[in-house]
């Protein structure tokens, strides 16, 4: 099995199991490559607070969803061991906001990846860095040698 077609795997196995991200966000999987991912969700109604831009939550809950899949796209699993966030721009309703993950630096059983929302002008909404920890386990099982 390639990299490539692990993380494609990987992205698969998450996604159907992640009810949160693909029912109650509406959350889109675009892509995932090694120590890659890019999500998608559309601001809809329930996304938005009381000054009716997207609540900052939901934001953070896009990019955390990303990290979890770039992080995992070695089919080792992984999870959030710290992360930040910084909201640069509102998101209004009807906006689709894009969130590409990038893995910055894995060693050993630590990562550091970097999240960057955007809207559909390109405009940067937030950017996010988080620190993965890898725990016992894989996404999917996998042959011995594979």
């Amino acid at each position: 099995m390639t990299p490539q077609d692990r993380a494609t795997r990987v992205g698969e196995t998450m996604f159907s199991a992640d009810v949160a991200a693909r029912e109650t966000m509406g959350i889109e999987l675009v892509s995932v490559a090694p120590g890659r991912a890019v999500m998608r969700m559309a601001v809809q109604p329930l996304h938005l607070n009381g000054h009716q831009i997207c609540h900052g939550g939901f934001i953070f809950t896009l990019a955390d969803t990303t990290f979890a899949y770039a992080c995992n796209s070695y089919n080792k699993n992984a999870v959030a061991a710290g992360c930040s966030i910084e909201f640069l721009k509102p998101g209004h309703q009807g906006d689709v906001l894009t969130c590409e993950g990038l893995e910055q630096t894995l060693q050993g059983r630590h990562g550091i990846y970097d999240m960057k929302v955007t809207n559909q002008k390109g405009e940067v909404v937030a950017m996010f860095r988080g620190k993965s920890a890898q725990i016992p386990g894989h996404v999917f099982p996998e042959e011995v040698g594979a």
